[in-house]
């Protein structure tokens, strides 16, 4: 897959990530408020980075032991 540049890259609503990581829009809030997720706001609006994202789960991937 090429590396997303900033023209090409995609953003998510709250809906979104949210059926993408398999978690309530309730969790992702706390993610925001305790700063584990980066996220744009305009307005009313909460916006996210889909490369964020992946960085996101990137820097907390666990390897199995075995």
């Amino acid at each position: 897959s090429q590396k997303a540049s900033p023209g090409n890259e995609q953003f998510l609503t709250d809906k979104e990530v949210s059926a993408w990581l398999k978690v309530s829009r309730r969790t992702l809030q706390d993610y925001r408020n305790n700063g584990i997720i980066a996220y744009y706001q305009l307005g009313g609006k909460i916006l996210y980075k889909e490369s964020d994202i992946e960085s996101m789960l990137a820097a907390n991937y666990r390897e199995a032991f075995r």
